[in-house]
């Protein structure tokens, strides 16, 4: 089987706001399943307030049309006010399960990273595969003679939900043209 470590998908933005602005949109752990076409619905574990702390759980519903439906696992990891906010997907359960599959490891790691832009902010939106066995190992387990086109529909299904939420946050972000 094909290594998938460090498959990755990234689209960026610029959006005309602060830093500041951006910080809090994206830090709202339920602002993606907005724009999402993958991405359902969020919420915090462990009676966690809504602060984006590492350590800081949260489960996610997912659900495509040609994957099914899932829930995930997800561990804040890294926040750092305002340039980089990062999570971790530690484990899901679905139609790619892999039964006796140690759970709590990382699966994927997705981010925003913002940098500003003279009066802007790059917004830069992505995910990543690290050493955990993801959906897409399951997949092209599943049919390994189809593994390119398997890689290329998720990277290219990825993308067009990154960049709708992209073009979600830029709405929400930048102030209204005046009339």
């Amino acid at each position: 089987m094909r290594d998938l470590t460090g498959f990755a998908v990234e689209c960026d933005a610029l959006i005309h706001t602060t830093p500041d602005r951006l910080w809090a949109l994206v830090t709202d752990i339920a602002l993606p399943a907005r724009f999402s076409p993958e991405l359902q619905s969020v919420a915090w574990l462990d009676g966690a307030a809504p602060e984006p702390v590492p350590g800081a759980r949260f489960t996610g519903l997912n659900r495509n049309p040609r994957i099914g439906e899932w829930r995930t696992t997800c561990q804040v990891v890294e926040s750092r006010e305002p340039r980089y906010f990062g999570w971790a997907v530690l484990d899901f359960e679905g139609p790619f399960v892999k039964r006796g599959a140690p759970t709590g490891e990382p699966l994927v790691i997705w981010h925003f990273d913002l940098a500003p832009e003279g009066s802007a902010v790059r917004l830069r939106h992505g995910m990543r595969l690290t050493g955990g066995y993801s959906g897409l190992h399951a997949a092209v387990a599943a049919a390994p003679e189809r593994t390119e086109e398997i890689v290329r529909w998720r990277a290219a299904s990825l993308r067009e939900g990154i960049a709708q939420t992209l073009a979600g946050v830029k709405a929400l972000a930048e102030p209204a043209p005046a009339r």
